[in-house]
């Protein structure tokens, strides 16, 4: 865990390409996964940010904030955990997203190859929550984020490229990560 932002350490306010939002996250293979999932949430499932929406994404928070470090959403203490609309998809509350909004999300998991788990899936769900499940530092943690760097220097590739999530491959892929 880290106790602030932008201070030297390893938590960096990050800006979300093509999204005009800010992110603080873990840096490095953390912050190229976690921009990832939010920068297709906006482009896939919903817009974020739009018409002054307020705290539209969060990412790190301080440590003293965290209720309960047993929780998933702890992992935002360390950078390593980002909400979407925090303020609309409450923990404990499963259902606010359209069956097929689920296939677009489960896809965006598929995509990190299982490092990023969806609160949604949760047995406590929270719905706006994508956390790492592997530590910094883990090697498919690396692989992953170099797959993403590939996209993100590629044209027409990674996020913004609107893939058919109904395909039936796509779909035993992302039925691997629930």
């Amino acid at each position: 865990m880290q106790k602030a932002a932008d201070d030297g350490g390893d938590i960096g306010t990050r800006h979300v390409a093509g999204t005009g939002l800010n992110v603080s996250v873990r840096m490095e293979d953390p912050e190229t996964v976690l921009v990832h999932v939010i920068r297709r949430f906006h482009y896939e499932v919903d817009a974020l940010g739009l018409h002054g929406e307020p705290n539209p994404v969060e990412g790190w928070v301080a440590p003293s904030v965290v209720r309960d470090s047993r929780l998933p959403e702890s992992n935002q203490a360390s950078g390593t955990a980002v909400v979407i609309r925090p303020a609309f998809y409450p923990p404990g509350v499963r259902g606010e997203f359209t069956t097929a909004q689920q296939l677009i999300i489960r896809d965006i998991v598929a995509d990190t190859e299982g490092v990023v788990r969806w609160g949604g899936d949760d047995r406590r769900p929270y719905e706006g929550l994508f956390y790492l499940t592997v530590r910094p530092g883990d090697a498919r943690l690396a692989r992953v984020a170099a797959k993403i760097r590939t996209w993100n220097e590629t044209p027409g590739s990674g996020a913004g490229l609107v893939p058919d999530v109904t395909e039936p491959s796509r779909r035993r892929k992302a039925a691997r990560y629930r």
